[in-house]
């Protein structure tokens, strides 16, 4: 997650937060049998921009773009 980021590109707001995905907004591996990852976010807490998004354990994604 980049912590460098001082303030929203979109409406410039300079406190940032971070959510985070459970559940059902779990990210899975294509083609891989695996429990998947959380999807964590940095948004802008005044207009809801999602800034970047990142998945918890990259790790398991990994050989997932052979096909």
């Amino acid at each position: 997650m980049n912590h460098e980021l001082t303030e929203c590109p979109k409406c410039g707001e300079r406190e940032l937060g971070i959510g985070k995905h459970y559940d059902y907004g779990v990210m899975y591996p294509k083609g891989k049998m695996s429990l998947g990852s959380e999807v964590e976010y940095l948004l802008c807490t005044e207009c809801g921009f999602i800034i970047e998004g990142y998945v918890k354990k990259p790790e398991k994604f990994k050989g997932t773009m052979k096909e």
